[in-house]
Formats: C-alpha cells, structure tokens, sequence
C-alpha cells in the first residue's frame, strides 16, 4: 500500500502499481477500488463470475487505472507494466478496456451484443452506428462469430439507440 509520508494521506504514485485492497476495510488511499468492488463490478455489469480472476491480482497505477496480473509480487512495485490494463474507475461509470473485454469478455452473460460481420467489421473500424437494443445502455461487450464461435471484440458505448466503438484510434482496422 502507499505508505503515509510527512503527516500527508496516502495517495497514488503515477509510476507506481500498488496491489488493490481486497475491502474497504483495508483501504488506505481514499477512492482507490478494493478487488471486492472490482469483482462487484464485473458480476453485476457483464455477468462474470468473480471465480473467472481467481489467479489474478489487481493493482492500481495512478488515479484509477487498474490492471490484472495473473501471478502476485510484493506491493508497492516501481515498473513501467504489471500485467495488463483491464479498468478505468475514476470517473463517473467504470469503463473495462478493450484488452479486458478481448480476455475475459467470453465469460460475460450479460450486456453483450453480437454484430453481424458487417457490423463489426464498421465496429472496428472505429465508427459509431445506430443498433437496436433493448438491454442496459452504458458500455458493452462487443462479439462477433468468428469459425462458429463468438469472439469478443471490444468495448462499445450503448447511448440514445447508438452503439459508440471504443476501439482505440491506433487498434482500429480497416476490414
């Protein structure tokens, strides 16, 4: 955890990946997420059982930027990457990024909209497209069939009767 320095709160260190509290209770840092919450979060949003992070920990670098790592170290730890990216959580409505969605996305239950190939192949391209849907508006788990199967694609933002891609500008393809 951030350690209490000069009579100053424990805070979040940019360069730094601090291991997530597993519950409030353990909480050091005010509005850091605890792995509870996380696991909370993934449940009720997409319907994946907290079992499915079972072998991964999860960290926090910077304000908000949480990643999964599928071993342990001891925190707090002074690198550039520690597993990867997987939830954006200081704003407003928690946000998974495309690489969670693309790792864990197949055992989502809910909010998940399946397009059809050229729906998808517009989704990563990175254009915005009208779609009904009658489940939850916010973010979405984006597949496609792919051999018979569905494959997770990304993240989309479901608004006002508009599927919004999340695809980053340097990850979108032109299909």
């Amino acid at each position: 955890m951030s350690d209490q320095k000069d009579g100053h709160p424990p805070e979040n260190v940019g360069a730094r990946f601090d291991r997530l509290p597993a519950t409030a209770d353990e909480r050091v840092v005010e509005g850091r997420p605890t792995r509870a919450e996380v696991l909370d979060w993934w449940d009720e949003r997409f319907g994946v059982a907290p079992e499915t992070f079972a072998a991964h920990t999860f960290w926090e670098r910077g304000s908000g930027k949480i990643w999964a790592f599928a071993d342990d170290v001891a925190s707090p730890v002074d690198i550039e990457g520690l597993g990867m990216a997987v939830l954006r959580t200081r704003r407003e409505h928690w946000k998974p990024t495309l690489e969670a969605v693309q790792r864990f996305g197949d055992a989502a239950e809910r909010n998940v909209v399946t397009l059809s190939r050229e729906e998808a192949r517009d989704f990563v391209a990175g254009e915005d497209q009208e779609l009904d849907w009658d489940g939850d508006w916010g973010y979405l788990v984006v597949e496609h069939e792919l051999a018979g199967e569905p494959e997770p694609l990304g993240v989309a933002l479901y608004v006002h009767g508009e599927l919004r891609s999340q695809v980053p500008k340097g990850r979108r393809r032109d299909l």
